[in-house]
């Protein structure tokens, strides 16, 4: 589990970080219109993508990954019509050996 959630982490907090950036700074252009309206909407927008990016993402999602183990992957008994995907483990069998090359006449 905690291998699961850190490489979560790794691999989507680029793209959650980049994604954040872009929009913050788009909804940060609405605070410099004239209208108060456009102001509020930029400002707290913005600062919902902050917070959604680092406190909850960064802080509270994995917390409450650690704190609910293996619940995290509980499927109530309403969603059991959707297909189970479950990891297939490795085969053993051994490769099979490349074709000797013909040898030129």
């Amino acid at each position: 589990m905690d291998d699961a959630i850190a490489h979560g982490i790794k691999s989507t907090g680029g793209v959650v970080t980049s994604a954040a950036i872009v929009m913050v700074a788009v909804f940060s252009i609405f605070a410099t219109l004239s209208m108060l309206m456009f102001k509020q909407f930029g400002v707290g927008l913005a600062a919902a993508i902050l917070i959604d990016a680092t406190i909850v993402r960064g802080v509270l999602l994995p917390a409450t990954m650690k704190l609910l183990g293996e619940r995290n992957w509980y499927l109530p008994r309403w969603l059991e019509w959707l297909p189970r995907l479950e990891q297939e483990e490795l085969s053993t069998a051994p490769e099979p050996k490349p074709a000797a090359a013909s040898a030129p006449a």
